[in-house]
């Protein structure tokens, strides 16, 4: 629970009755259910959802308010989470490492309140740090996103750049200099972090079946 006094302890009992009763491991207090949320500042709001695309994408789940800090966990939990995060950032490391664990999740409807003094931080150098922690969590937990997919991305741009310069030169135009490295340059990063994201991806898989069979 957040000490800004945004939560309300008279949500704590509904938050918790999921875990008492057996049905889950982890109990998220969501602020975005069924439409919820208008209430939300609009820069809030977009930081958000900025947020949210990434932890989800690093973790592999799909939460509607991944940086809520209104939770509650099983006391077995607690031995799947590295804490390895100093700041915000540990609300989104935390699901990935729930994930990992195949932790079960539930989302319960809370309300919030934003007429209460928050953190002082400015929320874009909040947001910003915290997504570049979760960018940083995925270099090494999601390699095929973090470097194959842009990689590819860089592939396509650079072989559609070069068709249309062969149009150009069998057209009869000339080849410029800036474009034409561009091109290069495109083709050949992109080809190498694609193979680098395949390469970190088959080592990360290799190192995840090794500890499983310890076990």
């Amino acid at each position: 629970m957040d000490t800004d006094g945004q939560h309300k302890p008279a949500e704590i009992p509904k938050l918790i009755a999921p875990i008492l009763a057996g049905e889950v491991d982890i109990v998220i207090g969501s602020r975005y259910m069924n439409g919820n949320g208008k209430n939300t500042p609009a820069y809030r709001r977009v930081g958000q959802t900025v947020l949210d695309k990434a932890t989800n994408l690093n973790s592999g789940i799909k939460i509607t308010d991944t940086q809520s800090g209104f939770r509650a966990f099983s006391a077995y939990v607690v031995s799947a989470f590295n804490f390895s995060q100093q700041g915000f950032g540990i609300e989104s490391e935390m699901l990935k490492d729930a994930a990992k664990a195949n932790l079960s999740i539930k989302e319960i409807e809370i309300e919030i309140r934003y007429d209460v003094n928050c953190s002082t931080e400015n929320p874009i150098s909040h947001g910003t740090r915290v997504l570049v922690e979760i960018l940083q969590d995925m270099e090494f937990n999601r390699p095929l996103y973090y470097f194959t997919v842009p990689g590819i991305v860089a592939i396509i741009v650079g072989l559609y750049l070069g068709l249309i310069f062969l149009r150009d030169f069998y057209t009869g135009g000339s080849l410029s200099f800036g474009p034409t490295l561009l091109m290069i340059m495109l083709t050949l990063i992109g080809t190498f972090m694609a193979f680098t994201g395949i390469i970190l991806h088959s080592i990360s898989r290799m190192i995840y079946n090794l500890q499983v069979s310890k076990k």
